[in-house]
This record gives structure tokens, C-alpha cells and sequence, in this order.
């Protein structure tokens, strides 16, 4: 049974932040995360494009180097999963075989649309989506790979339709639901309806916008939090803010050469540099 399994199965309430690195995860392993998730729309931007314009092959290849560094259990956010039907089977087993623990697939039309990102959602047919969902089931070949299957009803039309589809879709065979309540009534409202295990998302800025707590979570029957932005919008503005800095006079990013050593060493303890250099020692340097 993989690791995000067994969590779930304890029923913990599991939190993922969004990484698209290897350092990133290494820093959210350090920081004490139980699972990461490799969120499309925050590799769509690192990439100066949308979710839209990535494929399968390159979100495997992010886990690949994610997954070499660092083995917490990661989440795909598959989007609209590449495909119909027939081709949930290459999409599900690639994802496996990349080291995914989990995807999460949602009800999007292919192509996916720009829409998304100002909040206008293009949604497939229920009947459709409940098709995807059956063949991704069927199409693993590890039984502890989880599937979820994500709705953005709420948005796109109206709660009772969103609740509609979290039902159907379960019942296709979906280990999870993912919703997007927007505020306090809604989560109230998708928990008194829907039964967990849920998948919910952050907003920016965190679970303060709605005055929730972790435990708040708990009770609405979330059992993965995923934060798919902040730790991008954090380092978007480390990185514009050093870039200008540096841009006038090549100097003071924002901190002391002393500052600068000493985040290096804390760098090369995360990257496991010493682990390395012992084995040099070990295999190459002469006594």
C-alpha cells in the first residue's frame, strides 16, 4: 500500500503543497509535509505559458526529477486528463509508471481553455465525464493508485449540479471528489451532501481568507488540502524583487553577503551536498 494510501486509510487529513522542482520538494520535505502535488496551472506559468499548453510527457518527466530527489508521495493535477475514454488508459498508466501516487482529473473540455485562469469554466457532459472516470479505473494497474475526480460545477453553473457530479462521479469509481467551494457556505453545504474523503484547494493567500482552520477542513470531510499557488506567488516576488535590485547596480539582492553564505549552506545541507562529497572521499580522493 503507497504512502498516501495508508494516510488516507487512517483517515488523516493530508496537506500537499505545489512544487514543479526538485528543490521545492526537498524544502517542503523539510518542512514537514506529508505528500506534494505537481499543480499544471503553477508549471504553466513557470513554463510563461498556460496548463493548457502542457502534455502528459512533460508533467512525467517533472516527477521523474521530482521523485529523484525526494520520494514523499506526489498528486498529478492531469487537468482534463488528455483525452476521452480510450485515452485514460495511457494517461493512467504513464502516471504510474512516472511514480505518481495519485491524479486527479476534472470535467474540462480538451483542449482546455485560457478561460479557466479568469474563472470562466468550459465543462464536458456529465455522461462523458463519468466515462473518463470508469476507464481510469480500470485502466490501473496498481490497485493503491488513487483517483480523483475533480468538478468545477460550482463555478461553472450551479452547487446542486456540482453535487450532481461529485455522486456520479463517485459512483463511476473515484476514490476521491474534488470540489471548489468559495466560501464557508459552500463547504458547509458540499459536506452535508457529499460523504468523505474530499479534495479541496487554497486560495491564495491561505485557509485566513475564509476564517477556517485545518480542523475546520477536517470536519467538512477533506482529507487532501492542496495549496497549488502559494509557494509560487512567494518566489515569484523573491525572484522580480532581486532581479530589479540586481538590474541597477548588480548588487544587494536583498540581503548581506554574510546572508547570501549562510542561505548557501542551508542549500547545500537541503541539496545533500556533504552525503556527496563523502562519497568522493571515499572513492576518488587519495589519502
Amino acid at each position: 500500500m503507497n504512502a498516501l494510501r495508508k494516510m488516507l486509510k487512517a483517515d488523516q487529513l493530508v496537506t500537499a503543497p505545489v512544487v514543479f522542482n526538485p528543490i521545492m520538494a526537498k524544502l517542503a520535505e523539510r518542512a514537514g509535509f506529508p505528500a506534494l502535488y505537481l499543480g499544471g496551472g503553477t508549471l504553466g506559468y513557470v513554463k510563461t505559458a498556460l496548463e493548457a499548453n502542457l502534455n502528459l510527457t512533460e508533467m512525467c518527466q517533472a516527477a521523474l526529477d521530482i521523485r529523484t530527489a525526494c520520494t514523499l508521495p506526489l498528486i498529478l493535477d492531469a487537468a482534463p486528463g488528455w483525452g476521452d475514454p480510450m485515452h485514460m488508459h495511457r494517461t493512467v498508466n504513464m502516471s504510474e509508471a512516472a511514480g505518481f501516487a495519485a491524479i486527479e482529473i476534472e470535467d474540462q473540455i480538451l483542449p482546455k481553455r485560457a478561460h479557466h485562469h479568469i474563472g470562466i469554466e468550459h465543462m464536458i457532459p456529465l455522461e462523458l465525464m463519468v466515462r473518463k472516470v470508469e476507464e481510469a479505473v480500470a485502466a490501473r494497474r496498481d490497485p493503491d493508485f488513487i483517483i480523483v475526480a475533480r468538478t468545477n460545477g460550482i463555478r461553472a453553473s450551479t452547487m446542486d449540479d456540482a453535487l450532481k457530479r461529485a455522486e456520479a462521479y463517485r459512483n463511476a469509481g473515484a476514490d476521491l471528489i474534488m470540489l471548489s467551494p468559495r466560501d464557508v457556505k459552500s463547504f458547509e453545504h458540499v459536506a452535508a451532501r457529499i460523504a468523505p474523503p474530499l479534495m479541496f484547494n487554497l486560495p491564495a493567500g491561505g485557509l485566513s481568507k475564509y476564517g477556517l482552520t485545518l480542523a475546520d477542513m477536517k470536519r467538512f470531510g477533506c482529507r487532501i488540502l492542496l495549496d497549488p499557488s502559494n509557494p509560487f506567488v512567494a518566489a515569484y516576488r523573491a525572484w522580480k524583487q532581486c532581479y530589479e535590485s540586481m538590474a541597477k547596480d548588480m548588487d544587494n539582492p536583498g540581503f548581506t553577503a554574510a546572508e547570501a553564505e549562510k542561505i548557501q549552506e542551508d542549500m547545500f545541507e537541503t541539496i545533500g551536498l556533504e552525503k556527496l562529497l563523502d562519497v568522493e572521499r571515499r572513492t576518488y580522493d587519495k589519502p
